[in-house]
């Protein structure tokens, strides 16, 4: 593809560098517009509708349900996990590489433990019905996620009349950061409690695609927790048997 040369890694580096690593240390969450240009982003946003189109995008689910509570009422995006070697998913894969590129050269700068693997990319999109997601922590319970990373794919979103502001709530801080979902900007925030953050209600069809970056100690342990759960979980099934 002919658009994929123009992003060096110099140009990278010195964007990690002075706009990633202070902004996460010093806010906790910041954004890069332009990331891709015209030309990829818009390859980007034509796989990505795409997928809408052929129907590969499906209701978002919960990690718990709450009896009596619409799903709809706390998230009302529809989804697709996807690794990037898919067909038809060049520019996206495109994309996750160069995410990866500037994380790498962040990872050692943060404090973080060691950021060696990252989740599926979450394509999503709002269907523009007044649909949002209730503020929630991408991280409440050390799972294993870091650093969230949202590129957001919406031409002349004007977040008056289409609303969709992504609004985060940084922890302990008296204000809140609103963040529009502009077409190339790509942000970055702590996944942790440190930032709570919530989807306004959209009102035109919003498209943003999200990976999350992995402590590799901290997940190996949610690992631990979890295969130690389902042992004990399966033993008392036996048992009781």
């Amino acid at each position: 593809m002919p658009f994929i040369d123009h992003v060096s890694d110099s140009d990278l580096e010195r964007l990690a560098l002075d706009r990633v690593v202070p902004g996460l240390l010093a806010c906790g969450f910041c954004y890069v517009d332009g990331l891709l240009g015209e030309l990829a982003g818009d390859a980007v946003l034509d796989q990505v509708m795409e997928m809408h189109r052929s129907g590969a995008l499906q209701d978002g689910r919960l990690a718990g349900s709450v009896p009596g509570v619409h799903r709809r009422n706390i998230r009302g995006d529809k989804i697709c996990w996807v690794s990037g070697s898919e067909r038809g998913c060049e520019a996206i894969s495109f994309l996750l590489n160069l995410i990866d590129k500037l994380i790498s050269v962040c990872a050692s700068r943060l404090g973080c433990k060691a950021i060696r693997e990252r989740s599926k990319a979450m394509v999503a999109c709002y269907p523009g019905n007044g649909a949002g997601y209730v503020k929630h922590v991408d991280n409440p319970n050390f799972d294993g996620r870091c650093i969230t990373c949202i590129y957001y794919l919406n031409k002349n979103w004007n977040a008056k009349e289409h609303g969709g502001i992504l609004r985060i709530f940084p922890e302990g801080k008296s204000y809140v950061a609103d963040i529009k979902p502009l077409f190339d900007r790509l942000l970055f925030f702590w996944s942790d409690r440190r930032n709570p953050h919530e989807v306004q209600p959209s009102y035109s069809t919003r498209y943003a695609i999200t990976v999350w970056y992995f402590d590799s100690e901290e997940r190996a342990e949610a690992k631990r927790r979890f295969r130690d759960l389902t042992a004990s979980t399966q033993q008392q099934g036996s048992s009781s048997g």
